[in-house]
């Protein structure tokens, strides 16, 4: 097996662009049987970004965003392997891999990796730098093609503890959302030396049915669970992908209209409460890299790989230095819960505003909430070092 570490660019040939907007421009589009979010993607948001993704959207400008920095691919496991890998010049600057989910890609990322790399040239107090490694998930864009069946959570999660220590990172922390924080506790729970701590933004841990335990749970997290409910009403998605994704994918891989209705699900919301936020060129990328790629059903295969293992959400300890963000408009944890697989619980923080993306929409608040967990832990083992000796 290679462990051979290659530079990256992006390049998409015109010719490749000119035949999705010709697809686009072709799309056969059903008749709606009702005009609203009820039965699925509401057609007239999806016609608008279709004809923005067709005539106004500027890939070569999202490409050459990507290009400047710094792109690698390697080869784990037998599967090609794509991440950016920014360094920082703070020479205490603690390794971080920041992991996305689905249907994200590393560019949910890219406003963090200034403040995180750079905090005193961004403004920010004295505290912890990082060097940034961002992965593609594998069967998500550039990461591609998957080399095979089994790539639940856990598989990932080793393959970036080895992708760590090819980069030469010996002692670094995780950073995930959705299925990026799947994977980030299945890293906790391989507990690899070198790993100082995890931050979560989900922990899918749900009520046992034992007396008593929903007593003296709070507004926010009882609050919680209707949006639970509305999540379960309508996330056909998850059903699907976690049961047949490979008929799906002669869809999503030959239309960009249907990859584009599908992928909108998670941003835009099931009945387009989040359309007002989602940042259009930040989503029409992830998109086109799941286009170009030709990932959308790939991508899918996550899902059965999780549903088939347990790596959905296992109730197995996490004994690695542990905290959380919930973020309102998301999935809302529930400490009490979370408690039962995570003995090392150390940093909750309950967000004042944001949601499932906050990486895209709310970045300064992940960056605060990141910089104080591992400032802490940093804090924590100086004080330790000194009794030590």
């Amino acid at each position: 097996m290679s462990t051979t570490i290659h530079p990256f660019r992006l390049e998409i040939d015109q010719a490749r662009i000119d035949d999705l907007h010709a697809r686009l421009a072709a799309t056969r589009w059903p008749r709606p049987v009702v005009n609203d979010f009820s039965h699925g993607q509401a057609a007239s948001l999806v016609r608008e970004l279709a004809a923005y993704w067709r005539d106004g959207f500027d890939w070569r400008a999202q490409e050459a965003r990507l290009n400047a920095l710094p792109q690698f691919l390697t080869e784990i496991d037998g599967q090609p392997v794509h991440f950016i890998h920014v360094r920082s010049a703070e020479p205490d600057a603690l390794p971080l891999i920041l992991t996305h989910g689905w249907p994200s890609s590393p560019v949910e990322y890219l406003d963090l990796i200034g403040p995180l790399t750079d905090p005193k040239g961004h403004g920010l107090k004295d505290g912890p730098a990082f060097h940034v490694v961002i992965p593609s998930v594998p069967g998500m864009g550039l990461s591609s093609p998957l080399a095979g069946p089994g790539w639940d959570a856990a598989r990932v999660a080793a393959a970036w503890d080895t992708l760590m220590r090819r980069l030469g990172h010996e002692r670094y922390g995780a950073q995930g959302g959705d299925g990026g924080a799947l994977v980030t506790r299945e890293l906790g729970i391989l507990a690899p030396d070198g790993l100082v701590g995890v931050h979560l933004q989900q922990v899918f841990a749900f009520p046992s049915g034992a007396p008593g335990e929903m007593d003296g749970l709070s507004p926010f997290e009882l609050a919680g669970f209707e949006r639970l409910d509305h999540f379960r009403k309508y996330a056909g998605y998850v059903d699907i992908q976690s049961k047949r994704p490979g008929t799906l994918a002669f869809g999503l891989v030959d239309s960009p209209a249907a990859l584009l209705a599908w992928n909108a699900e998670l941003f835009f919301g099931f009945e387009g409460e989040r359309a007002s936020e989602v940042d259009r060129d930040r989503f029409l990328t992830h998109v086109s890299l799941y286009w170009f790629t030709g990932t959308g059903g790939q991508a899918a295969e996550m899902y059965l790989a999780n549903a088939a293992s347990g790596a959905g959400y296992r109730e197995l300890l996490n004994p690695t230095p542990t905290a959380v963000a919930v973020f309102p408009d998301d999935f809302r944890s529930v400490r009490r819960f979370a408690e039962r697989s995570h003995s090392r619980l150390l940093q909750w923080t309950e967000m004042p505003r944001g949601g499932h993306f906050a990486n895209e929409t709310e970045p300064g608040l992940v960056v605060d909430d990141l910089r104080r967990f591992f400032g802490a832990l940093r804090a924590r083992e100086a004080i330790d070092a000194g009794t030590d000796r």
